[in-house]
């Protein structure tokens, strides 16, 4: 999508520092932090929400989100959709610590 904030982050368009990134996924800070960790794990490509994703990317990034919450101590996953999504791009928050 064009003005997908997600996509043009992808795309290189908008700078972002990936922690992790593979073919299918890109991992980067939130920058409306809301914990001592919160990272953004989101597919490359365009899904509007969890009903529209093919379930080997939810499984890959439930498995990612496994690996990178390890040692994070208390933790917590949070996906948004339809209206309460602010970016219409399926995205997965991991959330670890308190402010």
């Amino acid at each position: 999508m064009d003005d997908c904030v997600f996509c043009k982050i992808i795309k290189g368009e908008i700078p972002a520092k990936f922690v992790y990134q593979d073919e299918d996924m890109v991992v980067f800070p939130d920058i409306k932090q809301q914990a001592q960790t919160h990272l953004l794990v989101v597919p490359k490509k365009h899904f509007l929400d969890l009903n529209d994703t093919p379930d080997e990317i939810i499984l890959k990034i439930k498995n990612k989100i496994l690996e990178l919450s390890k040692g994070m101590g208390d933790y917590r996953v949070v996906i948004n959709g339809a209206a309460a999504q602010e970016v219409k791009h399926l995205h997965v928050h991991l959330l670890g610590g308190v402010l």
